[in-house]
């Protein structure tokens, strides 16, 4: 059993790292929000990062980084588990209670990059995932969850380097991205046979994508590399 200058400790030193973590600002892997007023919104958030490369959420931090922390916590983390209920496949998410004060606390969700992927909202009748960007959760685009859904199964990738790899090539080799739409357009290729076609690319890291609400960007995936 603590005695309770070791649990004042153990207190000071998790709102020491709070502290730490919070002065980072939001990110990539790195959410606030203030209270639990929409929990579904909390949960997209969750979602994203499952979806992603995993991250941390903190209930009681404001936009600016003000420690103000939740009064009724027990309440708050309610409403999120309820909402946690809409997720499918279920989300590996760890909740921790961090005392601030004052009977205040800051609740930390972490969330890891699920092995599962992609995981949905379930909203009514339909089925919305989302991914990380920088400091935005986005909806994610068929592409991106089949990206992510076939990422899981570690199997060589093959495809055939043809008329429309070598066209998608040649624009590439004069402009950094292109959409499904641009890459549509450039092939004469249908829909769903021009996202196929990338898709692949990228899952044999011949391409990259960065996810985009007005459309995704798919590069060279060796640009970065070669610091291009």
């Amino acid at each position: 059993m603590n005695r309770p200058q070791e649990a004042f400790t153990f207190q000071a030193r998790q709102v020491r790292d709070l502290k730490k973590l919070v002065s980072q600002g939001e990110g990539a892997s790195l959410e606030f929000k203030k209270k639990a007023a929409y929990p579904e919104k909390i949960v997209r958030e969750m979602i994203a990062f499952a979806n992603a490369r995993g991250g941390t959420l903190l209930l009681g931090i404001s936009d600016d980084g003000e420690i103000s922390g939740l009064k009724h916590a027990e309440g708050e983390s309610y409403v999120v588990q309820q909402a946690l209920q809409k997720c499918s496949p279920r989300l590996p998410v760890t909740e921790t209670f961090i005392p601030i004060g004052n009977s205040r606390h800051v609740i930390q969700y972490h969330i890891q990059e699920s092995r599962n992927k992609p995981h949905y909202f379930l909203n009514g009748e339909n089925k919305e995932a989302y991914i990380r960007v920088n400091d935005q959760s986005i909806k994610a685009s068929r592409e991106v969850r089949e990206i992510a859904r076939r990422s899981q199964a570690k199997k060589d990738i093959r495809f055939h380097y043809g008329e429309h790899e070598q066209l998608l090539m040649q624009y590439l080799d004069t402009n950094s991205s292109i959409t499904l739409k641009q890459f549509m357009q450039l092939s004469g290729l249908k829909k769903i046979h021009a996202s196929k076609k990338l898709v692949l690319l990228v899952l044999a890291n011949v391409l990259e994508i960065t996810p985009h609400e007005k459309g995704d960007l798919f590069s060279l995936a060796f640009g970065k590399e070669n610091g291009e």
